[in-house]
């Protein structure tokens, strides 16, 4: 069983083809990074996997539960941190985390057990009384990963979470999300442009255009070229 298997995904705008026949599956446990440049349809194939968007075509998988039979219940199985903030700044990070908890029908001793598992996760323990607006970015998506993950979900799709960040708080986001994976068995999507968000065993998706030019590890895409960067300016350029 996957993780997450997608397949013979198309979806457009009126005349323009989002997304065209897209195919590609994730471990359970695995980082799969979906790399892309600007436009490449990242944004649309996330809204489609959160069903913000109903597909034309194709079929959507989530730990092993088909995402148009049985909707709720693959839903269910997802944490999201989108690329856009979701955080009511005037609550604490405790609180937050506490309305998203009800939210899903947690509550009592099970809210605070889980709520003070996902800060650990993401080292926010000592912040949990701090307001989200007082927050520094990084530890602000550190927040939204630790919300996400409340409910105990199998996979979590990161739609460009460390836009706007520093270099180092975007390594400390992505080291947070490979240790999730490593250690804890979760499977994670992480959409970026940003080639050095991809570790060398990586599982690694690139977009371009609305279909897929290259899916394999990190090592595998970037073949013989000195490093991924080459690798992914090559195919997209040969892809335009």
């Amino acid at each position: 069983m996957n993780g997450l298997a997608v397949s013979h995904l198309s979806f457009g705008y009126g005349a323009k083809r989002a997304l065209d026949d897209v195919s590609f599956s994730v471990a359970p446990g695995r980082f799969c990074a979906l790399l892309g440049p600007n436009g490449a349809g990242k944004s649309t194939l996330f809204a489609l996997l959160t069903r913000l968007f109903l597909p034309g075509d194709g079929r959507i998988e989530i730990a092993g539960i088909d995402l148009a039979a049985n909707p709720r219940a693959a839903l269910a199985r997802i944490g999201v941190v989108f690329q856009q903030p979701t955080l009511d700044l005037d609550l604490t990070v405790w609180r937050n985390l506490a309305y998203y908890a009800a939210l899903h029908g947690i509550s009592g001793r099970a809210a605070r057990s889980r709520i003070e598992a996902a800060l650990d996760r993401l080292g926010m323990r000592e912040r949990s009384g701090e307001k989200a607006r007082d927050l520094n970015g990084g530890h602000r998506r550190r927040m939204e990963i630790a919300r996400a993950l409340i409910h105990g979900p199998a996979l979590l799709l990161l739609d460009e979470p460390t836009v706007g960040l520093d270099v180092a708080a975007r390594m400390s986001i992505t080291a947070h999300v490979h240790a999730l994976c490593r250690d804890e068995g979760i499977t994670a999507l992480w959409a970026t442009h940003l080639v050095d968000e991809v570790e060398a065993d990586d599982a690694l998706v690139v977009l371009h255009r609305g279909r897929i030019v290259a899916d394999g590890t990190m090592g595998e895409v970037r073949g013989g070229l000195p490093d991924l960067a080459s690798a992914f300016a090559s195919l997209t350029r040969e892809a335009a």
